[in-house]
């Protein structure tokens, strides 16, 4: 290399460092940028809000994704059961979730049908929880293929044991009796606390199936061969009578206008149950556009692909579950 290449050289390691230095400082601003401008929008993305529903209008509300106790969509529901709004179109598109937020959802859809005439319409699936949130109205809406059903109830949690034995890890513990914190799984279940669990499993089973019997008219056998934690598709479930109709929104504005008189011409209008960026969605985002922004781009679909971010989400879940598919892996 000649001495007169030299000072070039040095002049490009230098053109380099000042580039790399470049693209940190504008790819760390991009990220702050970014997490503001999500901030910003938490911040003015109120849920509930009755300004963009015109007076008169059909609310549109949309269930989907896992459901668990949400505070705020009772309170959502709560001012749409007291706002001017004609009639309510309930979408559901969901597996279900936890027993116990899917019961308060359907105590807050019911308390919106003393209110407002209200019909469910299932789009592509309404299971489990999903189906207990569908039974507050008194008309569901299904297409062909939908999936509706899967009526039971489920505890799962994993065993470790003989994980642990493998590494050599053994987990003592002093409890104030047998059953307390049972199953915590770093040891075998007994069968004192896997009868105890079974207690718990089929006493929400049975307010499940009354909530059947009451909502749908079914008992004896007609109950019995719909509880049993199968998906129907909606001509089954139609024939099963755990639905009323096969049809879409088209087809609840028209039983809104033909059983209680709502004008078919009336203007419907999305009403968000929840902020668009709250609970698991947040930090879903957040992680997507950071990795984005580093330029880690092709990690993140990846994620994506993998259902990486669905899995965590399904993972959040603790307690009794009214949920088909709970695996992580499906």
């Amino acid at each position: 290399m000649s001495l007169d290449s030299r000072p070039l050289d040095a002049d490009q390691i230098v053109d380099r460092r000042r580039l790399r230095r470049k693209l940190t400082f504008w790819r760390v601003l991009t990220v702050l940028v970014a997490l503001a401008a999500i901030g910003a929008v938490i911040a003015t993305s109120r849920s509930g809000s009755l300004t963009n529903l015109p007076s008169g209008a059909i609310a549109r509300v949309t269930i989907s994704g896992l459901i668990r106790g949400n505070q705020e969509r009772v309170q959502a529901l709560e001012r749409l059961a007291n706002s001017n709004v004609k009639a309510v179109i309930v979408h559901i598109d969901s597996p279900g979730g936890t027993t116990a937020g899917s019961e308060q959802l359907y105590d807050s859809l019911r308390r919106v049908k003393a209110k407002k005439p209200m019909v469910v319409v299932v789009d592509s699936l309404c299971a489990s929880g999903g189906y207990i949130a569908a039974m507050a109205s008194d008309h569901i809406i299904a297409q062909s293929a939908s999936l509706v059903g899967s009526i039971g109830v489920l505890i799962q949690y994993p065993n470790f044991t003989d994980l642990l034995k493998t590494v050599g890890v053994k987990v003592e513990d002093v409890k104030s009796s047998p059953l307390k914190a049972a199953p915590n799984g770093f040891e075998p279940t007994s069968p004192e606390a896997r009868a105890a669990l079974a207690s718990i499993v089929m006493d929400s089973y049975n307010w499940f199936k009354e909530l059947v019997s009451s909502s749908r008219k079914l008992q004896g056998a007609a109950l019995d061969k719909v509880a049993d934690g199968r998906v129907f598709t909606g001509r089954q479930a139609l024939d099963l009578k755990l639905i009323d109709q096969l049809g879409d929104e088209r087809t609840a504005i028209e039983w809104l206008a033909k059983e209680k008189g709502i004008d078919p011409k009336t203007p419907v209008r999305d009403y968000r149950l929840r902020s668009r960026l709250s609970d698991f969605s947040f930090l879903h985002l957040a992680a997507v556009t950071t990795l984005n922004a580093v330029g880690l781009d092709g990690f993140a679909r990846s994620l994506e692909q993998s259902g990486a971010f669905a899995a965590a989400e399904r993972l959040n879940l603790d307690g009794l579950l009214a949920l088909w598919h709970p695996s992580p892996t499906n």
